[in-house]
């Protein structure tokens, strides 16, 4: 049975929050081994240059209710790490106790303890109208496009880092649509960790710093674009 919104409900917000190279890369920052897909060599790229501002945003994300959305192979990574840490431990032991919703078209069972499956983007879309906390997105790159194509994020949490990984898994990965974003807040570690809080805000779009008519001969260097030979 379809999921339906109570009169009075708040929707919850989506909110992305991503360990992000300078160059764009979200692939395996905790560690190596983390995930090897695709041969990535640099599994723990964040650890070395991490400092305070991290720290904090990590905190401020947790730091209120909120339940866990996972693409599935981020949740198996989780769930084979995180049931197994001392619960003692402050993330493990939050992580034991939050919601976990899982985007995935795989039948194969969800063990972790408060794991729940969705189909298809329509049943997370309805899920963002129910009441609830918010949904904060760890890893899961492949969750992203089809998010912004439906227009589901709400805010997007940039934690990035000083560092080019030159290879890997990208949060504005292939079928990300056009748009802009509005900063809301930012802040600089000691170690030149930028953290970047955005939302959505609209369409692209474009302009010209260009002051004068197109000369001729640009006339010229666009039609060899066109036709593949410039």
């Amino acid at each position: 049975m379809p999921l339906r919104p109570k009169p009075d409900a708040m929707p919850r917000k989506i909110v992305g929050a991503a360990f992000i190279s300078l160059d764009g890369v979200i692939q395996a920052p905790g560690g190596p081994g983390e995930d090897d897909q695709g041969d990535f060599p640099y599994g723990g790229w964040l650890e070395p240059v991490a400092d305070e501002a991290v720290g904090e945003q990590i905190d401020g994300l947790f730091d209120g209710p909120f339940d866990l959305l996972l693409g599935r192979r981020t949740y198996d990574i989780f769930a084979s790490y995180w049931p197994f840490q001392p619960m003692d431990g402050p993330i493990a032991a939050l992580f034991a106790k939050v919601e976990k919703f899982v985007l995935t078209r795989s039948d194969a069972p969800l063990e972790w303890v408060g794991s729940h499956r969705l189909a298809d983007i329509d049943a997370l879309a309805a899920l963002k109208q129910q009441d609830g906390p918010d949904l904060v997105i760890q890893g899961s790159s492949t969750l992203y496009p089809q998010l912004f194509q439906r227009g589901l994020i709400d805010k997007l949490v940039l934690m990035l880092a000083p560092v080019a990984v030159g290879q890997g898994k990208r949060l504005f990965g292939e079928g990300t649509p056009a748009g802009t974003f509005k900063l809301v807040e930012q802040r600089v570690g000691s170690k030149g960790n930028v953290v970047l809080t955005y939302e959505p805000a609209g369409k692209l779009e474009t302009g010209t710093f260009a002051t004068q008519e197109v000369s001729e001969r640009e006339l010229e260097r666009r039609e060899k674009v066109k036709a593949g030979t410039w």
